[in-house]
């Protein structure tokens, strides 16, 4: 099979393995995105004389069906396509004719990829951004639900100062949100439009309007310099990565919480049988695997940032295909915190505090009652606080 580099030299097969690597995979996702941006290039091509406009409807036509019988699955990217650019445009040019092969021009799978990948993470920004929000809405009604649930607040895992089940929520609600926020600030790398950069030197001799691409895909600029698109690589995939470890390590510390809210010595909730699992050995046991893996996924979200960083590291300037293996930890990355979003809403929405079992230990009320002398004796802090340290110690 003829690859969009091929010179008719032939190919040992294991360096078409070693170097497609899981693109075959990886791309399947980007396909529809990637029919996208090619659309708009053709378009553009014609509005600059660069392509016959019939040619340019054909195009269109040819790709926009592509991508809805992929989506059907009719078809898939194969390890003989390398990548899905040149499954894209080997079946074009087998449906159009020689017209299929005029979509490159102007262009190069290193901007096209990463038009692709910049088009969808903006979707996948909004998505993710949007199930961090539904999570948070799920802590705010378990604490308007346990609104008058005491909870002991622990500092040093010992018992500090009077808490509640919704305050104890709302923290982290709170936190959570302002995660979806931070995701959403990941546009701004995102909305540049890296086409017609080509191969990272732009296309001398071809009047390309990039801009036009830009309005036509809902970029706000065109990236300049063009020389600046290779070494942006990276870079909003690792932004994004760095929100998602920092919305998983709230979640995990949740659910940290929520882990230890059941174990019989604190006994705090009750977690509903469809979101606990059975031991194999022991009859009695109900597991909180749901949570428990939850925890342990923010540690593979962490990682991918790691992996995508250290890809990126040290570089020299231009295109190397090191880039191509960001796509792996990346997609891994989203595709672990979208499956934990998914399920958290229903998961918290099933648990049930148990406020006969919830103890205050008088004593967690002594800053308190250290501030009352203060507000009414006028007895400063420190005074106060000594006083009511040594008549703890007496009791």
């Amino acid at each position: 099979m003829t690859r969009l580099w091929d010179k008719g030299a032939p190919l040992d097969e294991r360096v078409l393995r070693y170097t497609a690597g899981d693109d075959p995979v990886l791309d399947q996702r980007l396909l529809a995105y990637d029919v996208r941006a090619s659309v708009a290039h053709a378009q553009m091509l014609a509005q600059q004389g660069l392509l016959d406009a019939a040619d340019a409807e054909r195009i269109r036509a040819a790709l926009t069906a592509l991508a809805d019988e992929h989506a059907r699955g009719l078809w898939q990217i194969e390890l003989a396509d390398e990548d899905g650019q040149t499954a894209l445009e080997r079946r074009l040019t087998e449906r159009i004719g020689p017209a299929g092969g005029r979509i490159h021009l102007g262009r190069s799978r290193n901007d096209q990829v990463l038009a692709a990948i910049r088009l969808y993470l903006r979707d996948a920004v909004e998505e993710l951004s949007a199930g961090a929000s539904r999570v948070a809405a799920a802590l705010d009604a378990l604490g308007q639900r346990e609104a008058s649930t005491p909870l002991p607040g622990y500092t040093h895992m010992q018992q500090a100062m009077p808490s509640s089940v919704s305050l104890w929520a709302g923290g982290f609600a709170a936190e959570i949100r302002d995660d979806a926020a931070g995701l959403r600030h990941v546009q701004r790398r995102l909305d540049q439009n890296p086409l017609g950069s080509a191969a990272g030197y732009g296309t001398p001799g071809l009047p390309l309007d990039r801009l036009a691409t830009s309005a036509s895909l809902g970029f706000t600029s065109s990236q300049e310099p063009v020389t600046s698109v290779q070494l942006s690589r990276g870079k909003a995939e690792a932004q994004l990565l760095f929100e998602l470890t920092l919305l998983m390590q709230d979640i995990a510390r949740l659910a940290t919480d929520i882990v230890l809210f059941y174990t019989q010595e604190f006994g705090f909730i009750e977690l509903a049988d469809e979101f606990t699992t059975g031991s194999s050995i022991m009859p009695q046991k109900r597991n909180p695997d749901v949570f428990e893996l939850v925890r342990a996924r923010a540690a593979t979200v962490s990682a991918c940032l790691s992996e995508v960083l250290a890809l990126c590291a040290k570089l020299p300037s231009g295109y190397q295909r090191d880039l191509q293996l960001i796509k792996a930890p990346l997609f891994r990355g989203i595709d672990t915190v979208a499956t934990t979003l998914d399920i958290l809403p229903a998961a918290i929405a099933a648990i049930r505090f148990r406020p006969e079992r919830i103890r205050l230990d008088p004593a967690i009320h002594a800053a308190q009652e250290a501030h009352a002398l203060v507000v009414n004796q006028g007895m400063p802090f420190r005074e106060a606080y000594r006083k009511i340290a040594a008549q703890l110690k007496k009791e």
